[in-house]
């Protein structure tokens, strides 16, 4: 993390803290909210919601005491924070146009509100945090490179899984370690077949949304965080949804290894992820130097020939500032993704589809995420789970089916949909 402490601390007492709008102010973008207010050299000044009582609310928990103050008005957002005031609004505008802005985080947890915000942010020259990971893996290439062109950063979100494991893959790559597995392990229960009814009671217990609850229980987010993984290292999942093995962390180097050594991997160099591992997030890595084996041995690492690199904690919304300062004092992302997609999220069909009905959204009740190689989605047209919301089927699909771009017409354009049309046909 270099100097960021001591550089955060110089911009406080210069009296030029960095300046953050955020963008969605639910769990996640309170808790951030609420981080920042502990920390030094970084304010919030603008937090966008629905409603301006739920962007009001977002400022409860923060350390940073002022008045806030409503407003849809750029003109007069820039005076309020001018006077050293900050601003609650509902026009998302009024913080990827602010000029003091340095850095906007998308935290909607909506793919479509993901684009739209980004590209707003980039046009005007602010670096994007980006917490929708959704909306990374369908069209984070284009934003990626527009944000470059742009002079900005594009970055995915420190805390966040995804984030974590890049963290340990570039510490072991820069290492020259040959990287075997990057994983995770899965924090819930896996029922491929989840809904949000299924999950309303325990939903309600945690007091999040079931429909939250359920794309972590039907394995989507699983699917979407390594995807992101895969296209920011280069590592592809050895098999269409990966092979979820059971283990202990003790035993990852056991399991997440080629089958020629007792694993469950066809290959190396893979996503995939652990069922009884968690919280976490870890890397298997090998190396055929002698004398790195025994310093290895030395250092409580095993006898090898493959090594664990365990990660016991991501604390989500709560590490994404250090994301933040990253941006502007390193110019540099958490993770990003490379050029073009080399996995990609899928739809599957968790029950019997019927031509005419409309898909809802990822984390209810017609389709859940999977995962498999970019090159075998194009080739039989599978469609990016992503872009399901709002589809309209136009023949039927059966339970554990993929589905596929011939299955359905879209529902209308949009700036998602634009987006990833030409990102495809940049790196196809």
């Amino acid at each position: 993390m270099n100097e960021i402490d001591r550089r955060l601390a110089e911009r406080e007492r210069e009296g030029r803290p960095i300046m953050v709008g955020l963008i969605g102010a639910g769990q996640m973008g309170t808790e951030i909210v609420a981080q920042i207010g502990e920390m030094v050299g970084m304010r919030v000044v603008v937090v966008v919601d629905v409603t301006a009582e739920r962007a009001k609310r977002g400022y409860a928990d923060s350390k940073h005491l002022c008045e806030t103050v409503v407003t849809d008005n750029l003109d007069e957002a820039e005076t309020i924070v001018a006077s050293g005031r900050r601003v609650a609004s509902t026009n998302f505008q009024v913080a990827t146009r602010m000029s003091v802005v340095d850095v906007i985080v998308d935290a909607t947890g909506q793919t479509e509100m993901g684009a739209k915000v980004t590209m707003d942010a980039v046009d005007h020259k602010k670096h994007v945090v980006m917490m929708s990971v959704e909306t990374d893996v369908t069209i984070g290439p284009i934003l990626r490179r527009l944000a470059t062109n742009a002079g900005v950063v594009y970055s995915l979100a420190a805390g966040d899984e995804p984030a974590a494991i890049i963290e340990l893959y570039r510490f072991a790559h820069a290492l020259g370690y040959e990287v075997v597995c990057a994983g995770k392990g899965k924090n819930n229960p896996l029922n491929i077949y989840s809904n949000p009814d299924t999950e309303a009671e325990k939903a309600a217990a945690r007091k999040m949304s079931a429909r939250m609850l359920c794309e972590f229980v039907d394995g989507s987010k699983t699917a979407v965080e390594m995807a992101a993984v895969s296209n920011a290292t280069g590592l592809l999942p050895d098999i269409r949804g990966m092979h979820a093995a059971k283990s202990t962390v003790p035993d990852l180097n056991k399991v997440f290894v080629p089958k020629s050594d007792g694993g469950v991997l066809e290959k190396s160099g893979v996503v995939d992820f652990a069922i009884g591992v968690h919280p976490g997030v870890f890397l298997v890595v090998t190396t055929d130097n002698e004398r790195l084996k025994e310093g290895l041995v030395q250092r409580d690492m095993g006898e090898g020939p493959y090594y664990t690199l365990f990660r016991p904690f991501h604390l989500c919304s709560i590490e994404v500032p250090l994301t933040i300062a990253q941006c502007v004092l390193y110019g540099e992302s958490s993770g990003h993704p490379m050029a073009g997609l080399l996995s990609e999220c899928i739809a599957v069909a968790k029950r019997d589809l019927v031509a005419g009905e409309t898909l809802d959204g990822i984390g209810e009740f017609c389709y859940r995420g999977s995962i498999d190689v970019a090159e075998t989605a194009r080739k039989e047209r599978l469609l990016p789970l992503g872009l399901a919301k709002g589809c309209v089927l136009t023949r039927d699909v059966k339970k554990d089916a993929v589905i596929t771009y011939d299955d359905v017409e879209f529902g209308g354009e949009s700036v998602l949909l634009q987006l990833r049309r030409i990102q495809d046909s940049l790196y196809q």
